[in-house]
């Protein structure tokens, strides 16, 4: 009978040479098991420290962006009734989700019968699917909504940008923008980081009398009262941050939520 005790034949298989093929089967796959454990160890391990610097970083981006828009510093500081609070939104209604909270987000996103598919002529930011539910931060003074910051995200010239932008109470105005995330050229497009360029946004409409979202990088200097300075040579990046706002201050994006505020339904 076959020896089958496992400190025998382990010592069996060490005693092989080192060129024989059973020995270097099992080597790669003790090597491929011990590897798999190390990494799925680290990353339990890593989750919550890596969900922590991503919210210390949300709140940084949260700071120096309404730290950038006039009058908000003084407002938050003067007025004890100003609050900034964080909602998690249903973007097909525009109405606070009923069954999701900033806390069970990541996990309801994880189930893809929780994104909705573009259609292709909808797509102009290069998204392909969207989430059904977007957390953004609304700033009420009393039972006024004074602001509300809306993640946005598209395909840029050479990879995602990601970014956060600011609405003024009116629904009708940017009120400031900042960039969180992006791959875009250095020196060209990746000038979008730029605090120059990013204040431009601050006071610029963002749609007409009639809804209709305007707002567009221009290819040189601004030219109507929606548009913004393009960046020299980095025009690509400027129509992805044009088609990225249009997109989600639209009605497939934050668009039904923009309206319910300005009707005083939020």
């Amino acid at each position: 009978m076959a020896d089958m005790n496992p400190v025998h034949l382990w010592k069996r298989m060490l005693a092989q040479p080192n060129d024989s093929r059973g020995k270097t089967i099992f080597v790669a796959f003790a090597t491929a098991v011990i590897c798999a454990v190390f990494v799925s160890a680290a990353t339990v391990i890593l989750r919550p420290i890596q969900a922590a610097n991503r919210a210390a970083e949300t709140q940084l981006r949260l700071e120096t962006l309404l730290g950038s828009i006039p009058g908000m510093t003084e407002l938050l500081s003067e007025n004890e009734e100003a609050t900034l609070s964080t909602v998690v939104i249903d973007l097909d209604t525009g109405r606070a989700a009923q069954d999701v909270t900033p806390e069970t987000l990541e996990a309801a996103l994880a189930d893809s019968g929780n994104w909705t598919a573009i259609p292709a002529g909808e797509d102009i930011a290069g998204l392909g699917s969207r989430p059904n539910y977007a957390q953004i931060y609304m700033l009420r003074d009393g039972d006024d909504v004074e602001l509300v910051i809306l993640p946005i995200a598209g395909a840029g010239s050479q990879g995602p940008i990601e970014a956060m932008i600011a609405i003024d109470g009116d629904m009708q105005t940017i009120a400031g923008l900042t960039i969180t995330s992006h791959v875009e050229t250095p020196g060209l497009g990746a000038r979008i980081d730029e605090p120059a360029w990013q204040a431009q946004f601050a006071g610029v409409p963002f749609r007409d009398a009639q809804g209709n979202v305007e707002f567009s990088v221009a290819r040189g200097p601004a030219t109507n009262e929606f548009q913004v300075d393009g960046i020299t040579g980095a025009t690509r990046t400027g129509n992805a941050m044009t088609q990225i706002v249009r997109f989600w201050l639209g009605p497939m994006g934050y668009g039904p939520l923009l309206d319910a505020i300005a009707r005083g339904e939020f």
